[in-house]
């Protein structure tokens, strides 16, 4: 089974009530009952580093395939809770998505895990082969650094709101303290090798806590 990672950000107006925010992540959260939906897990930011895109929320979801993310789409209740719940309060949207390289176990990370997301942006002139060595190093923190639980990327398959973000990598830990001792540092999406630093015009690096408890 090739698992679909679904990651969406959401900058909210910053003169919103809190009980917009509140009502925007419960209606969120509760769309794990849909069907097609394999785990859904949505909350605020912990810690974002992405010059001039200050999201503040984010949603991480998983399919068994395409198919399924397109029926969780295009699902009337998605549908209205993005139209009453999410756009009056959002500046700015961005999602990516991507075909998992494994099959991470568990599909729910249990409340208190933490997530590190990280999105780039390649040169135009990165070509096909350039960027497969690009995913075969991000491929190798996990065996390179320790704590995390469970890790994933792949290339974005939809650019419509990607903003031009083309590679994407979530990783998992037991908790904050585990994710920031593995990776105090930008070492983390291996910026630090010149093979990735010298094609990349741009990077999205998330944390992301799941809740203690669900809606």
């Amino acid at each position: 089974m090739s698992i679909i990672e679904h990651v969406v950000l959401f900058k909210v107006k910053g003169d919103t009530e809190q009980e917009k925010v509140n009502a925007m992540l419960n209606n969120l959260n509760g769309l794990v009952s849909l069907d097609p939906v394999l785990h859904l897990t949505a909350g605020p930011v912990h810690r974002i580093k992405a010059p001039i895109l200050n999201f503040t929320h984010m949603l991480h979801s998983r399919y068994k395939s395409k198919e399924d993310l397109n029926t969780y789409s295009a699902h009337p209740e998605h549908q209205r809770v993005v139209k009453e719940n999410v756009i009056p309060i959002c500046d700015d949207i961005m999602a990516v998505d991507w075909v998992a390289d494994n099959d991470p176990t568990p599909l729910s990370p249990p409340p208190g895990s933490a997530f590190k997301v990280t999105f780039l942006k390649l040169k135009e002139s990165v070509s096909n082969e350039m960027q497969g060595g690009i995913l075969g190093e991000i491929k190798g923190v996990k065996e390179g650094i320790s704590g995390i639980q469970q890790m994933t990327c792949g290339e974005n398959f939809s650019p419509a709101r990607a903003k031009g973000f083309s590679l994407a990598s979530v990783a998992v830990f037991g908790g904050v303290g585990e994710m920031e001792a593995a990776v105090g540092n930008e070492e983390y999406v291996n910026l630090q090798k010149q093979k990735v630093r010298d094609n990349v015009d741009g990077v999205i690096v998330v944390d992301y806590v799941v809740p203690a408890s669900s809606p």
